[in-house]
């Protein structure tokens, strides 16, 4: 338990920090989801739509630090490989 004032402070601080970050990356994770949902059902306006979103979520989560750059990039560069393999089909 800590004792200073400043301490108590920064262990709420931390607690919001943490439930906000745990909100990004649900929100984070249900995007993905549907985005590969729509690539799997072969619906492209949709999945590209989706990926939009689903690419500035994911930015935006590296920006934040709730998830690592390249972690961002990583999984961008899976959607958009995936959903360019759908639109060759």
């Amino acid at each position: 338990m800590a004792h200073r004032k400043s301490a108590m402070k920064h262990i709420r601080a931390d607690q919001r920090k943490a439930e906000v970050n745990r909100r990004r990356k649900v929100t984070l994770r249900t995007t993905l989801k549907k985005t590969e949902a729509a690539i799997a059902a072969g619906d492209s306006e949709l999945a590209q739509g989706l990926y939009r979103q689903a690419s500035g979520r994911l930015d935006r989560a590296a920006q934040k630090g709730v998830i690592k750059r390249g972690e961002a990039a990583r999984r961008k560069s899976r959607l958009s490989q995936k959903l360019n393999d759908m639109s060759a089909d």
